[in-house]
């Protein structure tokens, strides 16, 4: 079947001394047609930020906007009056819409890291709107966990697109069957730590696989890994 492997040293690299941003896909200085994006998966930056620095004030509108929290204490500041602190296993997301300002800053005294993911949206101009949730580590062992979702419910951030993000967190020798409609969807699987299969494919830590024409995801656990799998529309 189709799919784009992408090793962790082929990604783009942008490091101003306080950020060090990994791109997996064009973003930025890094732009490579080969990887301008994935589907309507459109940025995915794993970035590091260094204590008392951070992002000032800037815009966003008709993005979905969401960051995993993977280490670090890091704040959230809009224009909609929230003013959040989050840490890690938290994620939030942003419905950018018709257009918000925010700030994030490392307010902690450790490295900041998390996972910058933008999807295009569904709809266009939306009311903008922020929401975060908790997933603790200890409650998601050895199962697929549900980060976001086109389904509303309080167990997840809700995305305003057809699409859904789940973490992994499973002990070696485990085995995860991934079902979804093919039609128009493909499947991102992000290796945070570990070792995994997808489909026959060797995946080493902060590596990546996009799947497309495809009905089914085999995920073999060769070592204890975290994980991170984006279903998303490959076209409006």
């Amino acid at each position: 079947m189709p799919h784009r492997l992408t090793k962790a040293t082929d990604r783009g690299l942008k490091d101003t001394g306080w950020l060090q941003s990994h791109f997996s896909l064009s973003f930025g200085p890094y732009a490579n047609p080969e990887r301008a994006g994935f589907g309507l998966i459109r940025v995915f930056n794993d970035d590091f930020v260094k204590a008392g620095n951070g992002f000032g004030l800037h815009a966003h509108a008709n993005m979905e906007i969401i960051s995993v929290m993977l280490a670090g204490h890091m704040n959230h500041k809009d224009s909609l009056g929230y003013s959040e602190e989050v840490t890690q296993d938290w994620v939030q997301i942003m419905s950018a819409g018709s257009g918000l300002r925010h700030e994030e800053h490392n307010i902690g005294k450790e490295e900041v890291n998390f996972l910058q993911i933008w999807i295009e949206p569904k709809l266009q101009n939306v009311t903008p709107r922020y929401q975060r949730r908790h997933f603790p580590r200890e409650k998601r062992r050895n199962q697929l966990t549900t980060i976001v979702s086109n389904e509303e419910g309080t167990a997840h951030c809700w995305i305003n697109q057809n699409a859904k993000l789940s973490l992994g967190l499973f002990e070696a020798g485990q085995a995860v069957d991934y079902h979804l409609n093919p039609v128009n969807k493909c499947v991102f699987v992000f290796l945070l730590e570990g070792q995994l299969t997808v489909n026959g494919q060797a995946l080493a830590r902060r590596e990546s696989l996009g799947l497309w024409e495809t009905d089914r995801v085999a995920i073999q656990v060769e070592a204890e890994s975290h994980f991170l799998v984006i279903e998303a529309p490959i076209n409006h």
